[in-house]
């Protein structure tokens, strides 16, 4: 029989609260709804005390305490904003100002800044230090191909010390010097270079530590943020959008870049509160190379033909095969960075028109590690699996080589890059016509007859399953770029076109569906993922 595991009560601000035992004052106050402020704090990392801006008052002991080192006890009595609290943090924050650098103007973490924050909150004292600011170090260092130090604005906290240490082990951080020449730096002949050097800016309270992508590019007042889920690889790390949203709500093709970065959101289940580097900086596609435009091949080049002409043409094309009785010459390979509700609405729609040829195209691989990365470079693998999809795309693409398919529709992957641009080329020029439908331009849309655009992740709702076999929601976050639209739409329009009975008002109709007829999906909705996804049975 499993041993019921122990707590404590004590009274937080007047409030009973019941925590477990070993449970600090500082995450017992969060539970009785008393947070009180902290800088070196976090929940990922070893405690290290050094801040000292989470004081308490605790019955029967003289002094104010640190919440973040001092264990609950049982029967404790803890104050969060009694006067003596209020002064101490105050005294504190004066401290940790007295040689910051006045510079918030121009520090990329104005906005986000957790000293103006508190300052705001538990600070507007009346100074007792004459602040002649003090120039202590060099400013704007580069300390890796990613990350920039500013020392100057460094308050020690030691979260990117403690990361390297605990997270990656990779121990490129060190504060050096004493007392009030302590210092913050990386060892002698080391950079910070690891696979997750993007985490130690996130953490950064302040900003000493900032991104490299994202410096000076926008302020974050602008920014729209938007849950999701990492399409870098098979783990599905859950994520924020954060968008430009003056340039990103404007209608059609958005004027510069949309997609301004994207930050780690917290899934104890799967990343917990990081991110790899990988993921991290492989946003610009979004906005970058991108397919606006239905074009066919008109004589020489592709040229724009419009939307509905497209889908006209295209339907004529699939109708001619299946009129003659020979819709087996027709072929169709998916893409693993399709959403499952794409790869349902494909599968419906193809299997209902007789194509016998449906391939989904494996995942690039990639490196992987211990922590977060996987080797399977795409998000939905495992959705493409339990949606019982074959996985042989290159046998397609061979029937193609050797004439025995007259159509082949490729829906996402670059098959030139996979299978090399030769080989894409001698498919192409067997085949009546070679279909692509994608969000971004490479070498196989190049040799395509027609082109179709299809929306991003970032532009569509929708839900991947991560290789642990977790349904995860991804949102719209900016508009689709010109005519872009999601695949599972644009497959609907060519159904209607072809009198097929096939409607679905968006994209939580086509999950309410497939739940209804996908063994692997049955009972889910997306109310019922929540913010964090399901796992599914059997996983």
């Amino acid at each position: 029989m499993a041993e019921t595991p122990k707590t404590v009560t004590l009274t937080v601000d007047g409030k009973s609260v019941t925590v477990p035992e070993g449970t600090t004052v500082l995450q017992a106050c969060e539970t009785a709804a008393s947070p009180v402020p902290f800088y070196c704090y976090h929940p990922g990392l070893s405690i290290a005390g050094n801040c000292r801006i989470c004081l308490v008052e605790i019955d029967n002991t003289p002094k104010l305490q640190i919440a973040c080192y001092i264990p609950a006890a049982e029967g404790m009595v803890v104050r969060t904003t009694s006067d003596r609290v209020l002064k101490g943090r105050q005294d504190v924050l004066e401290f940790l100002l007295v040689n910051h650098p006045l510079d918030c103007p121009v520090c990329d973490q104005a906005g986000e800044c957790w000293l103006q924050d508190y300052y705001m909150a538990y600070g507007l004292y009346d100074p007792k230090f004459d602040e002649q600011k003090v120039k202590k170090s060099a400013k704007a260092v580069s300390i890796g191909p990613r990350v920039m130090l500013d020392a100057e604005r460094c308050i020690l906290c030691s979260r990117c010390v403690r990361f390297c240490d605990e997270v990656t082990k990779t121990g490129e951080f060190g504060i050096f010097n004493r007392g009030d020449h302590s210092e913050l730096g990386v060892h002698p002949g080391k950079q910070l270079d690891n696979a997750y050097s993007g985490n130690v800016v996130d953490i950064c309270p302040v900003g000493a530590l900032t991104d490299k992508d994202f410096r000076f590019k926008c302020r974050v007042w602008y920014l729209g943020s938007t849950k999701s889920v990492c399409p870098g690889c098979s783990m599905g790390c859950n994520i924020e959008i954060h968008d430009n949203r003056e340039r990103s709500q404007r209608p059609h093709i958005a004027k510069g870049a949309r997609v301004m970065r994207l930050k780690p959101r917290y899934n104890p289940d799967v990343n917990q509160w990081w991110m790899c580097d990988e993921g991290r900086y492989g946003y610009k596609f979004v906005d970058e190379n991108r397919l606006t435009q239905a074009q066919a091949k008109d004589g020489g080049g592709l040229r724009p033909v419009g939307w509905q002409a497209a889908i006209s043409r295209l339907s004529q094309a699939i109708r001619a095969l299946k009129d003659a009785n020979q819709i087996e010459r027709m072929g169709v390979i998916l893409s693993t960075h399709l959403t499952n509700e794409d790869l349902y609405v494909a599968k419906r729609f193809f299997r209902a028109l007789g194509v016998a040829h449906l391939a989904v195209q494996p995942a690039r691989q990639g490196t992987g590690d211990h922590l977060l990365m996987k080797a399977d470079k795409s998000p939905n693998t495992r959705g493409a699996e339990l949606l019982e999809l074959p996985f042989d795309a290159e046998r397609v693409l061979g029937m193609a080589a050797r004439r025995e398919l007259s159509l082949l529709y490729v829906c996402g992957p670059d098959l030139a890059g996979a299978y090399g641009e030769g080989r894409v080329r001698q498919a192409a020029e067997s085949l009546d016509l070679l279909i692509y439908q994608g969000s971004n331009d490479n070498a196989t849309s190049q040799l395509a007859g027609m082109v179709l655009p299809g929306a991003v992740y970032a532009e569509k709702d929708g839900t991947f399953t991560n290789v642990q076999g977790r349904v995860q929601r991804i949102r719209r976050a900016v508009p689709p770029l010109g005519e872009a639209k999601p695949d599972w739409q644009i497959w609907l329009e060519l159904a209607l076109q072809m009198n097929f009975l096939l409607e679905f008002d968006g994209a939580e109709a086509v999950f309410r569906s497939m739940a209804s007829h996908e063994p692997a999906f049955t009972g889910l909705t997306y109310e019922g993922l929540g913010e964090q996804g399901m796992l599914l049975n059997g996983h």
